[in-house]
């Protein structure tokens, strides 16, 4: 088993569920509320998830996770919280379900209303370390959530926020590839190229963090070797661990922040129809973002096609393009059902996310117009 100690506690190697238990009692807890979906309840998950926890904790069990997790869902979680008497909280399953999980720790002990707490209405300062400990199992290998310190979650009014802390990240990480064998392709290939996206995005920040930039190339490069393996074969033990670390990687580099691609992907996300896929957003607007930051990158787009085992003289946009369109995902915006007449108000949302200001290159409200009006025919 191999324990990782960055940002947080990592339990990271096959069957490493098994150790929730002895991670529970160092932190001293004994009854969690399970946050997750229903579709990790019917893939029969959570129950390998109380095995590793002991046959004998008692557990309350939130299944209601949404694809983009919603304030109301917050409330619902943390009020069973509170009715069951819980201690702590217990992620499983994909980037939705440990997002939601982070939010309802936040409310537990802090006050209502949820918006405060937004990153980008100066809600950081606000976040302190009073929180149940969380401890987060993830399902997929793309979101990098469980050693991440945002939450995004859509509010009653359609923004999508991020809650952004140090004490956001869990205490705890439980990274088990084997949770991943079960995971149909076109979600391997969505959630992937999540992780994807970020080892792109966070090196390209103009923030200074060389460790976390080398850490952004080795997870990309592990994606480019193993994705497509994964895709091909659910099964392939060896490409589902590649995937789950470089998904891990992603989530560490968080720290640089990240840029255009999330800037509007979340503000896409925020849409209530059509429902969105965050992973399959990135996928689809990332070639337009690389060729808009093209001019502001300098010599970095050279160690991205080295560690992508691409030539020098090749074009990052084309070679996304081409993985996403190997992998089955859509190739626009629009393939994905979303309406031409939101734009407006997307590129306001997408100019007020937090992840705009660590884009590679500056952007106006006429840049993102431009993005979005070019993902929407996208690249075939």
């Amino acid at each position: 088993m191999s324990l990782i100690t960055y940002l947080t506690r990592i339990q990271f190697d096959h069957g490493a569920v098994g150790l929730l238990r002895e991670e529970m009692d160092l932190l001293g807890v004994s009854r969690p509320l399970i946050v997750t979906d229903k579709g990790i309840v019917n893939a029969g998950l959570i129950e390998k998830v109380l095995e590793g926890a002991g046959g004998d904790r008692k557990f309350a069990i939130y299944d209601g996770t949404l694809e983009n997790p919603d304030e109301a869902s917050v409330i619902d979680a943390r009020n069973l919280f509170q009715q069951e008497g819980c201690d702590s909280v217990v992620a499983v399953g994909g980037g939705s379900s440990l997002d939601l999980a982070k939010a309802v720790s936040l409310l537990v002990t802090h006050s209502e209303p949820l918006e405060q707490y937004a990153a980008i209405l100066g809600g950081i300062p606000k976040i302190t370390a009073k929180k149940p400990p969380l401890i987060a199992i993830p399902t997929t290998s793309g979101t990098g959530s469980e050693v991440g310190r945002a939450a995004l979650i859509t509010l009653n009014d359609g923004r999508k926020l991020g809650f952004i802390s140090p004490y956001m990240i869990p205490e705890v990480a439980i990274c088990d590839p084997d949770l991943t064998l079960g995971l149909p392709p076109y979600l391997t290939a969505a959630t992937g190229m999540d992780a994807v996206t970020h080892c792109i995005e966070t090196f390209l920040s103009p923030r200074e963090n060389p460790p976390a930039e080398a850490i952004a190339l080795d997870g990309l490069g592990r994606a480019m070797r193993f994705l497509r393996r994964a895709f091909r074969d659910g099964r392939d033990r060896e490409a589902r661990k590649e995937m789950m670390m470089a998904s891990l990687e992603g989530g560490m580099t968080f720290q640089k922040g990240l840029g255009a691609v999330h800037g509007m992907s979340h503000a896409l996300g925020g849409l209530k129809s059509p429902r969105l896929h965050h992973g399959t957003l990135n996928a689809v607007i990332l070639p337009s973002v690389l060729r808009f930051n093209h001019s502001h990158a300098g010599d970095k787009y050279a160690a991205l096609r080295a560690a992508m085992g691409l030539a020098e003289n090749a074009d990052l946009a084309e070679a996304i393009a081409r993985l996403s369109a190997d992998l089955g995902l859509p190739s626009s915006l629009s393939q994905m059902g979303v309406p031409e007449d939101c734009i407006p108000l997307m590129v306001e949302r997408a100019m007020e996310d937090h992840s705009t200001a660590t884009n590679a290159r500056p952007l106006s409200a006429s840049d993102y117009e431009a993005l979005f009006r070019e993902a929407m025919e996208g690249d075939r």
